[in-house]
Protein backbone atom coordinates (compact mmCIF):
# COMPACT_ATOMS: atom_id res chain seq x y z
CA UNK A 1 0.00 0.00 0.00
CA UNK A 2 2.25 2.32 -1.50
CA UNK A 3 0.51 6.18 -0.81
CA UNK A 4 1.13 9.49 -2.13
CA UNK A 5 -0.75 12.52 -1.35
CA UNK A 6 -0.88 16.30 0.15
CA UNK A 7 -0.72 16.60 3.72
CA UNK A 8 -3.35 17.95 6.24
CA UNK A 9 -0.99 18.83 9.21
CA UNK A 10 -2.13 19.38 13.00
CA UNK A 11 -0.97 19.67 16.20
CA UNK A 12 -0.05 18.03 19.25
CA UNK A 13 -3.40 16.15 21.27
CA UNK A 14 -5.96 16.37 18.75
CA UNK A 15 -8.79 14.79 20.75
CA UNK A 16 -11.41 12.47 19.61
CA UNK A 17 -13.96 15.61 20.20
CA UNK A 18 -11.65 17.36 17.26
CA UNK A 19 -11.91 14.38 15.19
CA UNK A 20 -15.47 14.29 15.15
CA UNK A 21 -17.15 16.23 17.54
CA UNK A 22 -19.52 14.79 20.20
CA UNK A 23 -22.80 16.21 18.94
CA UNK A 24 -22.54 13.83 15.64
CA UNK A 25 -22.34 10.75 17.95
CA UNK A 26 -26.30 9.84 17.16
CA UNK A 27 -25.55 8.46 14.31
CA UNK A 28 -22.93 5.59 13.28
CA UNK A 29 -23.02 6.31 9.91
CA UNK A 30 -19.49 6.26 8.27
CA UNK A 31 -20.32 8.38 5.34
CA UNK A 32 -22.51 10.97 7.88
CA UNK A 33 -19.54 10.87 10.39
CA UNK A 34 -17.28 11.91 7.13
CA UNK A 35 -18.70 15.06 6.88
CA UNK A 36 -17.66 16.36 10.20
CA UNK A 37 -14.30 14.87 10.49
CA UNK A 38 -12.41 17.22 12.09
CA UNK A 39 -14.50 20.49 11.61
CA UNK A 40 -14.31 21.56 15.03
CA UNK A 41 -10.49 22.52 14.61
CA UNK A 42 -10.35 22.69 10.51
CA UNK A 43 -13.87 24.09 9.77
CA UNK A 44 -12.70 23.78 5.80
CA UNK A 45 -10.81 20.09 6.29
CA UNK A 46 -13.78 18.04 4.23
CA UNK A 47 -14.02 20.58 1.36
CA UNK A 48 -10.70 20.94 0.93
CA UNK A 49 -9.02 17.01 1.19
CA UNK A 50 -9.01 14.77 -1.43
CA UNK A 51 -9.31 11.23 -1.10
CA UNK A 52 -5.95 9.57 -0.46
CA UNK A 53 -4.88 12.58 1.56
CA UNK A 54 -2.79 12.35 4.56
CA UNK A 55 -3.23 13.61 7.70
CA UNK A 56 0.25 14.42 10.30
CA UNK A 57 0.09 15.42 13.49
CA UNK A 58 2.20 16.02 16.93
CA UNK A 59 2.53 14.15 20.14
CA UNK A 60 -0.62 11.95 21.19
CA UNK A 61 -3.18 12.09 18.64
CA UNK A 62 -6.36 10.84 19.25
CA UNK A 63 -6.33 10.97 23.11
CA UNK A 64 -9.72 11.97 24.64
CA UNK A 65 -12.63 9.05 24.80
CA UNK A 66 -12.21 5.92 23.23
CA UNK A 67 -15.11 6.10 21.03
CA UNK A 68 -14.46 3.95 17.45
CA UNK A 69 -16.13 7.26 15.36
CA UNK A 70 -12.79 9.04 15.61
CA UNK A 71 -11.28 6.51 13.22
CA UNK A 72 -14.23 5.88 11.68
CA UNK A 73 -14.52 9.31 10.48
CA UNK A 74 -11.35 9.62 9.31
CA UNK A 75 -11.23 6.98 7.23
CA UNK A 76 -14.84 7.64 5.84
CA UNK A 77 -13.61 10.99 5.13
CA UNK A 78 -11.21 9.20 2.57
CA UNK A 79 -7.85 10.00 4.52
CA UNK A 80 -5.44 7.19 3.60
CA UNK A 81 -3.41 6.94 6.61
CA UNK A 82 -2.27 8.90 10.03
CA UNK A 83 1.06 9.73 10.60
CA UNK A 84 2.31 11.11 14.15
CA UNK A 85 4.42 11.44 16.86
CA UNK A 86 2.43 9.39 19.01
CA UNK A 87 -0.98 8.03 19.45
CA UNK A 88 -3.24 7.45 22.09
CA UNK A 89 -3.33 4.08 22.41
CA UNK A 90 -7.36 3.46 22.55
CA UNK A 91 -7.23 5.48 19.30
CA UNK A 92 -4.19 3.22 17.61
CA UNK A 93 -6.11 0.27 18.67
CA UNK A 94 -9.11 1.34 17.38
CA UNK A 95 -7.90 2.55 13.98
CA UNK A 96 -6.30 -0.95 13.60
CA UNK A 97 -9.88 -2.36 13.66
CA UNK A 98 -11.10 -0.41 11.56
CA UNK A 99 -8.51 -0.72 9.34
CA UNK A 100 -6.62 2.53 9.01
CA UNK A 101 -3.58 2.68 8.38
CA UNK A 102 -1.99 4.93 10.88
CA UNK A 103 2.10 4.67 11.03
CA UNK A 104 4.42 6.84 13.97
CA UNK A 105 7.18 9.11 13.04
CA UNK A 106 8.56 11.56 15.69
CA UNK A 107 11.11 12.98 13.07
CA UNK A 108 8.51 12.93 10.13
CA UNK A 109 5.94 14.31 11.75
CA UNK A 110 7.71 17.16 13.56
CA UNK A 111 9.12 18.31 9.81
CA UNK A 112 6.04 17.61 7.45
CA UNK A 113 4.58 20.96 7.10
CA UNK A 114 0.49 21.65 6.34
CA UNK A 115 0.36 21.59 2.45
CA UNK A 116 3.65 19.33 1.71
CA UNK A 117 3.10 16.20 -0.65
CA UNK A 118 4.87 13.49 0.68
CA UNK A 119 4.70 9.43 -0.53
CA UNK A 120 4.65 6.34 2.08
CA UNK A 121 5.87 3.01 1.39
CA UNK A 122 4.72 1.49 4.93
CA UNK A 123 6.25 -2.12 3.60
CA UNK A 124 9.50 -1.03 2.79
CA UNK A 125 9.26 1.49 6.16
CA UNK A 126 9.57 5.05 4.56
CA UNK A 127 7.84 8.26 3.92
CA UNK A 128 9.08 10.78 1.63
CA UNK A 129 8.42 14.28 1.80
CA UNK A 130 8.50 15.74 -1.93
CA UNK A 131 8.20 18.76 -1.26
CA UNK A 132 11.35 18.99 0.31
CA UNK A 133 13.14 16.20 -0.56
CA UNK A 134 13.75 14.40 2.85
CA UNK A 135 13.30 11.07 3.49
CA UNK A 136 12.16 9.38 7.20
CA UNK A 137 12.07 5.76 8.66
CA UNK A 138 8.76 4.18 10.00
CA UNK A 139 8.96 1.30 11.69
CA UNK A 140 6.66 -1.31 9.55
CA UNK A 141 3.76 -2.15 10.83
CA UNK A 142 3.75 -6.62 12.37
CA UNK A 143 2.67 -8.64 9.25
CA UNK A 144 -0.86 -9.74 11.27
CA UNK A 145 -1.31 -5.87 11.65
CA UNK A 146 -0.76 -5.40 8.20
CA UNK A 147 -2.93 -8.44 7.04
CA UNK A 148 -6.27 -6.64 9.27
CA UNK A 149 -5.31 -3.49 7.43
CA UNK A 150 -5.32 -5.07 3.96
CA UNK A 151 -8.67 -6.86 4.92
CA UNK A 152 -10.51 -3.70 5.62
CA UNK A 153 -10.13 -4.17 9.47
CA UNK A 154 -10.53 -6.46 12.61
CA UNK A 155 -13.98 -8.26 11.58
CA UNK A 156 -13.27 -9.05 7.94
CA UNK A 157 -9.71 -10.08 8.72
CA UNK A 158 -11.43 -13.00 11.43
CA UNK A 159 -14.06 -14.13 9.10
CA UNK A 160 -11.27 -14.45 6.06
CA UNK A 161 -9.21 -16.93 9.19
CA UNK A 162 -12.25 -18.28 10.10
CA UNK A 163 -13.34 -19.22 6.48
CA UNK A 164 -9.55 -20.73 5.81
CA UNK A 165 -10.01 -22.41 8.84
CA UNK A 166 -13.11 -24.28 7.91
CA UNK A 167 -12.60 -24.95 4.54
CA UNK A 168 -14.22 -28.48 3.32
Amino acid sequence: MKVHAKVFKYGNDVNTDEIIPARYLNTSDPDELALHCMEDIDKEFIKKMKKGDIIVAGKNFGCGSSREHAPIAIKAAGVSCVIAESFARIFYRNSINIGLPIFESPQAAQEINDGDEIEVDPNEGWIINITRDKKYTIKPLPPFIQEIIQSDGLMPWVKKKYMEVNKE
